[in-house]
């Protein structure tokens, strides 16, 4: 069995498609896992959940942040956006299914010692921390108070961990950590205005009142702040697509490429290492 792990689809089943035929993907023993981000600004959304869904045990994805957008738009908590492509996934005779299926998965998923999800890891968390949490938040959106969970999830706030969180602030701070994570201060609070690539944030800074750049404000990648020891570990995200997979770190391997972007998506086998890429037809 050969287990491969590929970037947001993000709509962009055609490439998807491409990769798998690539690898020669035989689902009666091969896997298929997702970093996230099924849908939005591709042209098939829906395509996309179908296929996916269709792979059954064959294929394990996580939630990113566009997937738990569509639900919130699907339950009417949230409006969609501009930007999205949703239209006749949401108009679907089988969007009950779907959005009922992609609710079931998880926020975070282990496979021997690689850990996958959306975002990242919160700095402040050990790995079996992470872990734990991710099953706390999943439980409260497979639950009877999903709905005012996902209402109560759009805010950045609070941007520091600590296990005395409760209720809504707990809960959005895991699901901020693990879906829309990038930067990090050097004490290790969230931050989400940058989505650039670090070094693009220092040779192309602006003045952010009297701090510039990543060297002045104490901007940091998530992953290259070691508050916990994961050595053991392969931490496998997406999320990041200005990255272009350069992360500077042979365990820290991130798939999101820019494939909606017009780019390219790319899968990595666990077995060997090996990348593989296609360009974008989106």
């Amino acid at each position: 069995m050969a287990l491969y792990f590929v970037g947001d689809i993000q709509g962009c089943l055609d490439e998807l498609l491409i990769l798998l035929e690539q690898v020669k993907f035989d689902p009666g023993s091969d896997q298929l896992w997702l970093t996230g981000d099924l849908v939005a600004r591709g042209p098939r959304s829906l395509d996309t959940l179908r296929f996916i869904r269709s792979l059954k045990d064959s294929a394990k994805t996580v939630l990113g942040n566009h997937d738990l957008h569509l639900i919130a738009t699907y339950k009417g908590i949230k409006r969609v956006k501009s930007k999205d492509l949703l239209d006749d996934l949401l108009a679907a005779e089988d969007a009950d299914e779907l959005i009922a299926w992609l609710t079931q998965q998880p926020l975070l998923r282990t496979v021997d010692n690689v850990v996958l999800s959306h975002a990242g890891i919160s700095p402040q968390w050990t790995i079996a921390q992470a872990i734990q949490l991710a099953k706390e938040a999943e439980a409260v959106l497979k639950g009877n108070q999903c709905d005012q969970y996902l209402a109560n999830m759009y805010h950045s706030e609070p941007s520091m961990w600590s296990d005395d969180l409760e209720g809504f602030a707990r809960f959005r701070y895991i699901v901020n950590s693990l879906t829309r994570m990038r930067f990090c201060f050097a004490d290790g609070r969230l931050e989400f205005e940058h989505k650039q690539a670090p070094d693009d944030i220092i040779n192309n800074s602006t003045d952010n009142g009297g701090l510039i750049g990543t060297e002045k404000n104490g901007l940091t990648p998530w992953y290259d702040l070691n508050h916990t020891d994961r050595s053991a570990y392969r931490l496998v995200f997406g999320h990041w697509a200005s990255l272009m997979g350069n992360t500077g770190q042979p365990n820290v391997i991130a798939l999101d490429t820019g494939c909606v972007w017009g780019n390219q998506m790319t899968m990595w086998r666990l077995d060997d290492g090996k990348y593989f890429t296609t360009i974008a037809s989106c």
